[in-house]
């Protein structure tokens, strides 16, 4: 059997709360099913490059992330076609757009 989830709005309000706490401007590009839609984290790095984090589950079951656009990052035109690319696929689809080029937002789990 597995866990209770948190639903996922109330994930995404609680994210844009710690990045309020800690100054990192965070916006939700877009909303999806605010029970359980699949989350994808735009890492802004104001050089015109991006990096996406999608949800994913460890081998044991686990939350962790995946870089979604690879190991590197990309432009914004590659990270909106990885969007549009799942939005088709999953319609609910969560983006939320984290403003952090030093790096001080810190995802939940591993990034496997």
């Amino acid at each position: 059997m597995s866990e209770p989830r948190l639903k996922t709005g109330l994930w995404i309000s609680a994210q844009i709360r710690m990045c309020d706490i800690d100054f990192i401007p965070a916006v939700i590009s877009r909303r999806g099913d605010g029970d359980a839609g699949q989350v994808l984290i735009k890492r802004n790095l104001r050089d015109g490059t991006c990096i996406l984090f999608a949800r994913a589950t460890t081998l044991e079951g686990g939350p962790a992330w995946r870089q979604a656009t690879g190991p590197d990052p990309v432009d914004e035109p590659a990270a909106a076609e990885v969007i549009a690319r799942e939005a088709n696929f999953d319609p609910d689809l969560w983006v939320l757009e984290i403003d952090d080029p030093d790096g001080r937002y810190t995802l939940d789990a591993p990034v496997i």
